[in-house]
C-alpha cells in the first residue's frame, strides 16, 4: 500500500523538520514549504492527500493560501488542517475555510488523531 502524502506549510525550519520526522514515524510520505505564495505549484507538484498550514507563513499567509485551495477545482477536496499559535484560531480556520485546526503548541497524540480522522483511518 502506497504511504499517504502530507505537504506541511511553516516558516518555522525547526517545526518542519521535528514535525516531518514526526509524520514519517507514523508512515507518512512528507513535502515541506517554508512559504506559501507558490500553494498551487506546490500542491501540484506533490499530490498530497492532507495539507498541514501554518496561519503565520509567508508570503501571502495562511488564509489565503488555504482560501486559494479552496477554491481551486481540483485541491478543494484535499483536507486541510490549520496550525498555530493564536488564541482565535477557531475564527481564523473558520475564515480560511480549513477542515480542522490544532493550537500551537500541539500534543503529538492530538496531531495523529486529527491526522488519521481527516484521511479517514482507524488504527
Amino acid at each position: 500500500m502506497e504511504k499517504k502524502k502530507i505537504l506541511l506549510f511553516d516558516d518555522d525550519k525547526q517545526l518542519l523538520e521535528m514535525i516531518s520526522m514526526i509524520l514519517e514515524s507514523f508512515g507518512y510520505s512528507v513535502a515541506v514549504s517554508s512559504t506559501s505564495h507558490d500553494v498551487i505549484e506546490k500542491v501540484t507538484e506533490t499530490k498530497p492527500d492532507l495539507i498541514l498550514m501554518d496561519n503565520w507563513i509567508p508570503s501571502i499567509g495562511g488564509i489565503e493560501a488555504t482560501q486559494l485551495l479552496k477554491n481551486h477545482q481540483e485541491f478543494k477536496r484535499i483536507p486541510v488542517i490549520y496550525l498555530s499559535a493564536n488564541k482565535d484560531i477557531e475564527s481564523l480556520a473558520k475564515l480560511a475555510g480549513t477542515d480542522d485546526y490544532l493550537e500551537k503548541p500541539f500534543d503529538i497524540v492530538d496531531l495523529e488523531k486529527v491526522i488519521n480522522k481527516m484521511l479517514n483511518l482507524n488504527y
